[in-house]
């Protein structure tokens, strides 16, 4: 009908560009397909609109700053599998291109599908499969088995085009942020710009990139003692003015096509006291011990968690929340299933991004946070070495508020990463930004040693 087409324009499903998927989705299905058959399953029933959109190369709009389509998929270990997607978000191109690698069905077709299998063995994803799933397979005489879904794996191992691509959303992402730092440096002082501000500002910023998508979370933006409520969303009852001598957390990132991003900064607006620049440091030095960590294949994120606390932990403080979560490639901005946390089992894979996050928080009076995402990758082998190793790049490029570290707290090691970071972000985003926002950057990158 007329109104259904209505609300349906906006919310059409779209093929993901090869050059920035770098498999085709009938390459990604039989590699699917030879996981089911190790699992000694029949059928995989894909219930995660995540993994279906990673499968299938497709994109959609249906879900608040994450660009799914609701979906489900049946795949079986041998012939096509089967997408149930609401046809009226298809266009002709992309239902054609769909129907060369699947069957395309309406969504309430599920069900009676499900039921046909009798006898045989459906694997069910246990994170997101709904029970009634494996009620009803099951009264109807087919064997679910529950457990991981294999593309959730397959998902967050990225190929060198997402790499390639996340790499230049990072930088992009840069240039919009280093404007804003630039402009609530400026601002903040005068003593007039608020919370909303500054989430307007960002987004702005972004924007002027030409090639925002949208906004990958809601922006936590927290001045004074609202930094310290981790997940804190500024709202008109709770927007206050950035004050002076007072911390400023911002937790914010982007959908572009060929990645998304997250980052958190933590700025002073006038003067840190001593306890704020002793905090921020030790947050400061276990940022880098994850940055710099080298740790042999199959290392989980548990193990390297603590790296994170160490410098915390000697100070009798932590931080209530995981060191790291997964990031999809034009996806989730939380994607399963490494991390980097107490509960993070899943070995960390070259080609894996992670967010690296941690914190501390003074209840009433200030958080600070500083997050960069990592791509996990080769690290060079010693002599003698017996396990390949792995190490990360830091994929975000952005400066750290140089007024809030304590030199004489870091190792000489320390200090040169943060100097070969600053470096790294002068050299990549300098060139892309406008004269008075470099000389910014330039002075805001500068050796630590520079006062």
């Amino acid at each position: 009908s007329g109104m259904q087409q209505g609300t349906l324009a906006g919310k059409k499903v779209t093929l993901r560009d090869i050059k920035l998927a770098g498999e085709g989705a009938a390459d990604k299905l039989k590699r699917v397909q030879g996981e089911i058959k190790k699992l000694r399953a029949d059928v995989l029933v894909v219930s995660d609109p995540q993994n279906v959109a990673w499968a299938f190369n497709i994109r959609g709009s249906d879900i608040a700053h994450t660009p799914l389509v609701l979906a489900f998929a049946v795949v079986p270990r041998e012939g096509k599998p089967s997408l149930y997607v609401d046809g009226g978000k298809l266009d002709n191109q992309t239902r054609h291109a769909l129907e060369e690698i699947a069957v395309v069905c309406a969504p309430d077709e599920l069900a009676s599908d499900l039921a046909r299998l009798k006898s045989k063995t459906l694997r069910l994803d246990q994170a997101s499969a709904a029970d009634v799933l494996t009620q009803l397979i099951a009264a109807s005489g087919g064997k679910p088995a529950r457990g991981a879904d294999p593309i959730t794996l397959m998902k967050a191992v990225k190929n060198q085009a997402e790499i390639a691509g996340s790499r230049e959303a990072h930088k992009r992402d840069g240039v919009a942020v280093a404007r804003f730092l630039a402009w609530v440096d400026n601002e903040a002082p005068k003593g007039k710009i608020t919370e909303i501000d500054t989430v307007e500002a960002l987004e702005s910023f972004r924007r002027d990139t030409g090639l925002l998508k949208d906004i990958s979370f809601p922006t936590i933006a927290g001045s004074g003692p609202h930094g310290a409520i981790v997940h804190y969303r500024v709202t008109r009852a709770t927007n206050r003015t950035l004050g002076k001598n007072e911390l400023f957390l911002i937790d914010s990132g982007a959908q572009y096509e060929d990645g998304t991003t997250d980052i958190t900064r933590t700025v002073v607006v006038g003067t840190p006291s001593g306890d704020m620049r002793d905090r921020f440091t030790r947050v400061l030095k276990g940022h880098i011990a994850i940055a710099t960590a080298v740790f042999p294949e199959g290392t989980s994120g548990a193990q390297l968690d603590p790296l994170a606390r160490t410098a915390l932990w000697q100070a009798g403080l932590d931080f209530d929340h995981g060191t790291g979560h997964g990031v999809g490639s034009y996806l989730s901005v939380h994607e399963g299933p490494a991390r980097i946390s107490k509960l993070g089992t899943v070995a960390l894979k070259r080609g894996m991004i992670l967010s690296n996050e941690p914190g501390y928080y003074k209840t009433g009076a200030y958080g600070i946070r500083t997050e960069n995402l990592l791509l996990v990758i080769a690290a060079p082998e010693p002599k003698g070495a017996e396990k390949p190793l792995n190490t990360f790049e830091t994929l975000t490029l952005a400066p750290i508020d140089r007024r809030l570290i304590d030199t004489r707290m870091l190792t000489p090691e320390e200090r040169g990463w943060v100097d070969d970071y600053h470096a790294r972000v002068r050299g990549e985003i300098g060139p892309l930004l406008d004269a008075p926002t470099r000389a910014w950057l330039d002075a805001a990158t500068r050796p630590l040693g520079d006062s």
